[in-house]
């Protein structure tokens, strides 16, 4: 019990640390470009270097966890996380911010080698319970993100939130370097760096053709076919999709000055506080993803949450005159954040062997955050391209969002209700697309 706490207690802030770095800088873009001497485009690139990095690193850590250990390759992703929160705590030039944050990036491979080791050193009748709350540090990282960017930044100045990260990163470092070694899941794996060089065809030239598969090698997706896998990979893209949409909706919505017709005027901190309900109502309903799962099937959860998503859209839509509006909401949303995705991460790991638990989390990492880029870029073209949309705007991007969260509740009707993993038996005909 004594392990299994420390075990929680490391991750938790190592998770948290990770996802809330991918948003802190988003309220404050607007600052950043005139302090970095950067044009507002070329400010964006201090969020896209991490996603970027994100995305390509935390498939990769996920599998060289499971071949070298979760908790070594967990602590050279923090290691290297902390050092780019430093550069960008320095950087004086947007080109040294990018390089920073796409150090940072490096730490989206905490997930997937979070899971790891929970299912490694956690006694297995307690995992669905760690596995879910660490799903929802995602998301509750990401609101903290945004809820505290504007109140430090107005309070300290924009360097803090990366001095106060770095802080974070240090805490997150020391309590993953106590943890003691978990036992090893593959039998004597190893990566072959020398044959992981790009291979050369006649003349010295790059063979094009086989360097592409070195990435195919490394990971070996193929398990990833399972129709376990892929439902509920699809289920994750569009519930993404959905929820992560409309969260950049509402701060825009509320900061809209009245004189548009509709919006609060509130300012870059009060519209990162309408986020706070949502976040604490994840905390709430993270623990009851697990109890619904053990007695319904993880399934379950996932469509309550993606139902309790549609509710809340389709209540914006309707209503959204008052600021109170948006924190009812806020409090359904974060409900079905909360339910969601918490049992998505149970449904990864039920459908794989221990051994493989890394690369399939980051790779189901890697398709919530495309959903959130998806639902972020679909929320702006329903908007349109003006300064300030159209309240009908809004209406129609909640109404759609509604429908996405729909959707994902008939794409979670097709996941298995137990996987032929989670049983013990190898895999059926038709447990593969």
């Amino acid at each position: 019990m004594k392990e299994h706490r420390m075990v929680v207690g490391a991750l938790l802030p190592a998770t948290l640390t990770a996802s809330l770095a991918q948003t802190i800088v988003i309220a404050v873009l607007p600052v950043l470009g005139p302090e970095l001497d950067a044009s507002a485009t070329a400010v964006t690139w201090v969020l896209t270097a991490f996603m970027l990095s994100s995305a390509v690193a935390t498939p990769v850590a996920g599998r060289l966890g499971d071949l070298l250990g979760h908790r070594r390759v967990l602590l050279a992703c923090l290691g290297c996380f902390a050092f780019g929160t430093l550069v960008c705590a320095l950087a004086g030039t947007l080109g040294w911010m990018v390089l920073g944050r796409a150090l940072q990036g490096v730490a989206g491979g905490a997930f997937p080698l979070a899971f790891g080791i929970v299912r490694t050193s956690v006694p297995p009748g307690r995992v669905p319970g760690v596995i879910a709350l660490l799903s929802t540090m995602f998301g509750i990282g990401g609101s903290a993100g945004m809820v505290v960017a504007g109140p430090v930044a107005d309070a300290a100045g924009t360097r803090w939130l990366f001095w106060g990260t770095l802080a974070l990163a240090a805490g997150a470092l020391a309590a993953c370097a106590a943890l003691p070694p978990a036992r090893r899941t593959t039998p004597g794996g190893r990566v072959d760096l020398a044959g992981a060089a790009p291979p050369r065809a006649p003349g010295g030239r790059v063979d094009v053709a086989r360097a592409s598969l070195l990435f195919g090698v490394l990971a070996d997706l193929r398990f990833m076919g399972r129709r376990a896998l892929v439902t509920t990979n699809l289920a994750t893209l569009v519930a993404g999709a959905a929820m992560f949409g409309v969260i950049t909706l509402i701060p825009r919505f509320v900061q809209t000055p009245p004189a548009a017709g509709y919006g609060f005027g509130a300012p870059a901190a009060q519209a990162g506080l309408v986020m706070l309900p949502m976040a604490l109502a994840m905390l709430v309903a993270t623990p009851l993803a697990p109890r619904l799962g053990r007695r319904f099937g993880s399934r379950l959860p996932l469509q309550a949450g993606a139902a309790c998503a549609a509710v809340s859209f389709l209540l914006l839509a309707a209503v959204h005159e008052r600021l109170w509006h948006f924190h009812a909401a806020g409090l359904l949303v974060g409900i079905g954040y909360g339910l969601a995705f918490a049992s998505i991460g149970n449904l990864v790991v039920e459908a794989v062997e221990p051994d493989r638990t890394g690369v399939a989390t980051g790779v189901n990492t890697i398709v919530r955050t495309v959903g959130g880029a998806v639902g972020a870029q679909l929320a702006a073209a329903l908007l349109g391209a003006g300064p300030v949309p159209a309240e009908s705007g809004y209406t129609t991007a909640f109404a759609a969002f509604a429908a996405l969260a729909v959707a994902a509740i008939a794409v979670a009707s097709a996941i298995p209700r137990r996987s032929s993993v989670e049983v013990g038996g190898d895999l059926r005909e038709g447990d593969r697309l």
